[in-house]
Formats: structure tokens, C-alpha cells, sequence
């Protein structure tokens, strides 16, 4: 019976991932900067699943895998928020400096 559980849940994680894959590497790059941003949504949700598997977890083998869940799940937002961050400053105007016209001080010179 656990033989069988093992083997569909890991089933169900390598088609997860090929489909990830799939759907991820077909995104135009200017569409990354909105992904990122919904999926730190879900990143966040993953986290708070962490956090309560981790609070129910009873043997030391399930605690500390709990644990380097919240580890990555944590990880995985912090990033995805500096990622999102960098990319939207790139958008974002330079200050200019003022403009100095007359060797004598700023402004325009009559």
C-alpha cells in the first residue's frame, strides 16, 4: 500500500514538473515581471502550508523536513520579491541633474 502511495505522489510530482517547465519556458519575456508578481501570491500560500504541516509534524524526520520546507518556501518569496523589485526598477526614471548653461552658476543666461 505504501509502495503504491509513494510511487503516484512521485508520479504526480515529475508530471508537475515537466508541466511547469512546459508552460514556463513559453512565456514572452516581457510577460515575466506580472508572472513573478502572482507568483509570489502562491509562493506565499506554499509558505503558510509549510508553516502548518511544520506545526503538526511529530517524529524528527518530519520536523526537519517540515522545516527545509518553510526554509524554501521562505526562500523562494524573499527571491521572488528582489527579483520582481530589480525588474520594476528598470522601468523606472533616472534622476536628472540640473542643467548648468553659464560657466558662472545654473540657470539660463541672459
Amino acid at each position: 500500500m505504501i509502495e503504491t502511495d509513494l510511487l503516484s505522489v512521485l508520479t504526480i510530482f515529475v508530471l508537475a514538473i515537466l508541466v511547469g517547465f512546459e508552460v514556463i519556458s513559453k512565456v514572452p519575456a516581457t510577460l515575466h515581471t506580472p508572472l513573478m508578481s502572482g507568483a509570489n501570491a502562491i509562493h506565499g500560500i506554499v509558505l503558510v502550508g509549510a508553516m502548518l504541516i511544520a506545526a503538526s509534524a511529530t517524529s524528527p524526520l518530519s520536523q526537519v523536513l517540515a522545516f527545509v520546507a518553510v526554509v524554501f518556501a521562505t526562500m523562494n518569496v524573499v527571491g521572488g520579491y528582489v527579483v520582481t523589485d530589480r525588474m520594476l526598477q528598470m522601468f523606472r526614471k533616472r534622476p536628472t541633474a540640473p542643467r548648468v548653461d553659464a560657466p558662472g552658476g545654473p540657470g539660463p543666461s541672459a
